[in-house]
């Protein structure tokens, strides 16, 4: 039995936090990565010469990289645990005795001065090219998607999106939506009207995707290089499959002008796959999509699909497998339609004559006295996907399109992302842009090795 010991008060006591800190903490590796001179910098406009010193957005940033990179979502909880623990204190630059600011603190200077100066985005950005510096970003392939958030809005308070919103709704969350009317990414994503609204956040979008019960969600949008699964790009976005395409085009046009990585390939899903983002990728970026086509043209019932019918460039005429051919009109009009439709198609048509005495008519239109094919105006740019497909670039790209559904579970479960605690387009980009930044910071820190201490000589 060992000696008891009892409680005594020394005269002196001599503690280093530096020493109390283990050489294999997260926050030891990250340290080294983490450089907010520059931002510091861009602070300085929005900060008064006048009145009493604020506290130190330094200190408040480094709070906020804690929070993010260990899970702890609550601003009041994060103060308490930096109070209590020793490496975020060192980490943070506290010492023993250092005061640890108030939770209100972050909420004004988040609504305020931080979004005034996009601070977030520029934290993002500096981590992100140190990851460059560093040799952890190649470049060639990029792969894109993204994830439902469930946002910081009850199913219970939702009206009928018909109805519109409600007289009484008002907040900052409101008055971010109303900004964001005619934003591509969240308003113009889409004409249809939503099916509910929430009026203590109207941005968001009533979905269920999960193929679960519907909820109230953002989209976050990634853009990683798929050498070492780096972010290279974030973006909120309402839940909703035309908003992702445009925060995807915006993405890749933001790391090409800001840090002049243009990919040779970009990797996505099906979502992806639409004619014209195709068209954007193959014509404007000059990028291979590796992306599947989305289309609907194969059939169930049994009769021929269009990858039955043979296109000749030469003669631009499709050939059915009865050898006939398809044209884009088959009589003379006194007033000629268009030949593309609203939705950038057009018609290739058979003979009714030769559907008639066709006897392959039961197996492609039994039903209609002509086959029609619809052909979109992009349809190179499809074609060139196509092949891409069948290729064995084709089949690794695939495999690593598995790395950006990786950090999104890792955004989920071990960063606890799975709900926003703020609300509005710019509460989801704040909390989008701090994730994406604990996650390459994480992985700085475990890519880039500590380098050996050097003895002197």
């Amino acid at each position: 039995m060992g000696e008891r010991r009892v409680q005594q008060e020394a005269l002196f006591y001599e503690f280093s936090l530096e020493r109390h800190v283990p050489e294999t903490h997260l926050l030891r590796h990250i340290d080294r990565f983490v450089e907010l001179d520059g931002l510091r910098r861009e602070l300085v406009p929005f900060y008064s010469e006048m009145g009493r010193p604020s506290i130190d957005p330094e200190l408040l940033i480094r709070m906020l990289i804690v929070g993010y990179c260990f899970g702890i979502r609550s601003e009041r909880r994060l103060c308490e645990e930096v109070h209590l623990n020793l490496a975020y204190r060192w980490f943070c630059r506290l010492g023993l005795d250092g005061a640890v600011p108030d939770h209100s603190t972050f909420s004004k200077n988040r609504h305020g001065r931080f979004r005034e100066s996009d601070l977030l985005r520029r934290l993002f950005e500096t981590v992100l090219q140190r990851c460059i510096d560093e040799g952890l970003v190649g470049g060639e392939g990029f792969a894109v998607d993204a994830s439902l958030i469930q946002a910081d809005a009850s199913d219970r308070t939702r009206v009928e999106g018909a109805a519109g919103l409600p007289p009484e709704a008002a907040g900052r969350a409101v008055e971010e939506y109303l900004a964001v009317l005619d934003d591509a990414a969240f308003g113009a994503a889409t004409e249809v009207t939503p099916k509910f609204i929430a009026p203590a956040d109207p941005a968001t979008r009533w979905t269920a995707a999960h193929r679960g019960p519907a909820f109230f969600a953002y989209s976050n949008n990634y853009l990683i290089d798929v050498e070492n699964a780096i972010i290279v790009d974030v973006e909120a976005t309402t839940a909703i499959r035309q908003a992702e395409m445009t925060a995807a085009k915006r993405m890749v046009e933001r790391s090409i002008t800001r840090f002049d990585l243009y990919p040779e390939r970009l990797i996505g899903d099906s979502a992806y796959g639409s004619a014209e983002m195709l068209k954007w990728l193959v014509h404007e970026q000059g990028i291979q999509p590796h992306i599947p086509v989305f289309d609907k043209s194969q059939r169930a019932d049994g009769t021929f699909s269009r990858d039955a019918f043979t296109y000749d460039h030469k003669r631009d005429c499709y050939i059915c497998p009865a050898g006939k051919e398809l044209r884009k009109r088959q009589k003379i009009y006194r007033v000629p339609p268009p030949l593309v439709d609203e939705d950038g198609m057009m018609r290739y048509r058979a003979s009714k004559l030769d559907c008639e005495a066709c006897s392959l008519k039961p197996k492609c239109c039994p039903k209609a006295p002509a086959r029609k094919i619809p052909r979109s105006i992009h349809e190179g740019a499809r074609d060139m996907a196509r092949d891409i497909a069948a290729t064995d670039a084709y089949v690794t790209s695939r495999c690593e399109r598995k790395k950006v559904e990786m950090l999104f579970a890792h955004l989920k479960r071990i960063l606890k992302l799975d709900r926003l605690r703020l609300r509005g387009p710019n509460g989801a980009r704040d909390e989008f842009h701090l994730a994406a930044t604990a996650q390459n910071l994480r992985k700085l820190a475990m890519l880039i090795p500590v380098p050996a201490p050097t003895s002197a000589i």
